[in-house]
């Protein structure tokens, strides 16, 4: 599956090199587009530090998707380098494909008229691509198996931890137990010897006992 990888995404990011270098080169063909982005836009694009000059908002994205798509192209930091072409997508798809709004005059006056849905779609069909390409492990366990993964190892870890140290407590217990048994039998048998040795020496010293004799 690698080679087809490698093409599938050589394709993706050939789009984006040669829109990112005709935008750079030529921002001036892209500008009215731009400006309906950026009318709309412009408050949310300045608070996240992009330019709301049309021109240069144009220019910027060009050299966006031909970094992204070479780095794309190359298999080069390929998530970012989705994630970043799907991203220098969205203002156009939001703000300059609104073909459903359009208006055209005619004899009657302002007609609401369905533009071409063409270039929405391919805005679309793009992004899917490049959100594939962004989540594709290439057949590697993904980061979310491998933190589970981890987190399991972990838990089982902590389990065989906890029965080993229960089976060595007691296992500790029951030698202690078994010993003081042992100790206590001992004692009541030196207690016994003790006693047969006192009974032993009171009765050679009676009379008539050993030392009479």
């Amino acid at each position: 599956m690698k080679p087809v990888r490698t093409v599938a995404r050589a394709l993706l990011a050939a789009v984006f090199v040669r829109g990112g270098l005709d935008a750079y080169n030529n921002p001036d063909r892209f500008v009215d587009g731009a400006k309906a982005v950026t009318d709309r836009l412009g408050p949310t694009l300045g608070s996240v530090g992009l330019p709301t000059d049309p021109r240069s908002l144009v220019r910027i994205t060009g050299i966006v998707q031909m970094a992204g798509g070479v780095l794309l192209a190359t298999n080069t930091a390929t998530r970012p380098a989705a994630l970043a072409l799907a991203g220098s997508l969205i203002p156009s798809t939001v703000a300059g494909q609104d073909f459903w709004s359009r208006t055209e005059q005619s004899q009657e006056g302002p007609v609401l008229r369905t533009g071409d849905p063409t270039p929405l779609l391919k805005n679309l069909g793009l992004m899917g691509g490049l959100l594939l390409a962004a989540v594709d492990t290439e057949g590697k366990p993904g980061l979310a198996w491998r933190t589970g993964h981890v987190a399991e190892q972990a838990q089982d870890s902590v389990k065989r931890v906890a029965h080993t140290t229960a089976k060595e407590t007691k296992r500790a217990a029951h030698l202690t137990a078994k010993e003081a048994r042992r100790a206590a039998d001992d004692a009541r048998r030196t207690a016994r010897t003790a006693a047969t040795g006192t009974k032993l020496a009171v009765k050679s010293t009676r009379p008539g006992g050993l030392l009479a004799r």
